[in-house]
């Protein structure tokens, strides 16, 4: 049984050697999340160090998903916007280690990470992911809509090119 909340600075900052593992297994698999081959949990402990500062600056929410004590997938929400969009959220890095994929982690965080950006007033959400991937699949699924698609956006941890579909989802509300 798996368990997901929502993380503080001090617990992510506390649980960075598990949060690096997931960021290291999930590109070593060959996600297109932003960084390149070869890439371990030491190089992984930078981006967290971010995460956790933005965390304890209230600009962005960090989700777990733990199996047997350990931190094994997360998202994130970026809720500080411009002041122009108000009603607005980014989410970023969806991750699932690859072991823990198939038992609905993914649809888990996506839920918990919807509702409680609903709960601070967001009616807009946004996201890429890499075009082709399961990942895809999986936003279409939880009700997200295409918006477009950009080719070669990014590479893959490998060194080949992507392109990038973007999605938006309205989690209610009327817009600010």
């Amino acid at each position: 049984m798996s368990e997901i909340r929502l993380l503080d600075e001090t617990e992510t900052r506390a649980r960075m050697g598990e949060l690096a593992d997931v960021l290291a297994d999930c590109v070593t698999g060959g996600a297109s999340v932003g960084f390149m081959a070869p890439y371990g949990p030491p190089d992984a402990l930078p981006f967290w160090e971010g995460v956790a500062a933005a965390v304890g600056e209230e600009a962005t929410l960090l989700f777990a998903a733990e199996r047997a004590g350990r931190i094994v997938g997360t998202v994130q929400v970026g809720i500080r916007q411009m002041p122009n969009q108000p009603h607005r959220a980014d989410v970023k890095k969806l991750l699932v280690m690859e072991s823990e994929r198939g038992r609905g982690l993914a649809r888990a965080l996506m839920a918990l990470a919807e509702a409680e950006a609903a709960r601070r007033g967001k009616t807009v959400l946004v996201l890429d992911t890499a075009t082709g991937s399961p990942a895809e699949t999986v936003y279409e699924r939880l009700g997200w809509q295409r918006a477009g698609v950009i080719p070669d956006y990014a590479l893959y941890p490998d060194g080949r090119y992507c392109g990038t579909t973007f999605f938006y989802k309205h989690i209610g509300g009327t817009p600010a």
